[in-house]
């Protein structure tokens, strides 16, 4: 498996930024009934895409959703595992994940520095 990291893409056109960062969350992690909470959040990363370089700007939010749903991965996008965790296995996963990714989870957990 390769690194952890968290649901993201790329708006569909009309599409405001929360519309999207729910549509992803649903279909990246096979969730239905999300809730959108507080905007966390924007982080930027550099990425390339058929030899061409891109500079991506991410929103990030807040959700919920009622329960524990049985999480199904959307491998048609290469995403091998979707799982819950507790806290400390969040922040265990901490090394094993993209500095923004680090970024955004000092945040939803309160101890980023400022």
């Amino acid at each position: 498996m390769g690194q952890w990291d968290l649901p993201k893409g790329k708006l569909e056109e009309g599409e405001e930024v929360a519309e999207c960062a729910l549509r992803e969350v649903e279909e990246e992690c096979g969730l239905s009934g999300l809730q959108l909470g507080q905007k966390l959040l924007e982080t930027q990363h550099r990425y390339t895409q058929n030899g061409r370089d891109y500079l991506k700007t991410t929103h990030w939010f807040r959700m919920k959703v009622n329960g524990r749903p049985e999480l199904k991965p959307q491998v048609e996008e290469g995403i091998e595992a979707v799982t819950w965790m507790a806290e400390a296995e969040w922040r265990a996963a901490a090394s094993e994940t993209y500095p923004t990714i680090q970024e955004v989870m000092r945040t939803a957990l309160g101890t980023k520095s400022r």
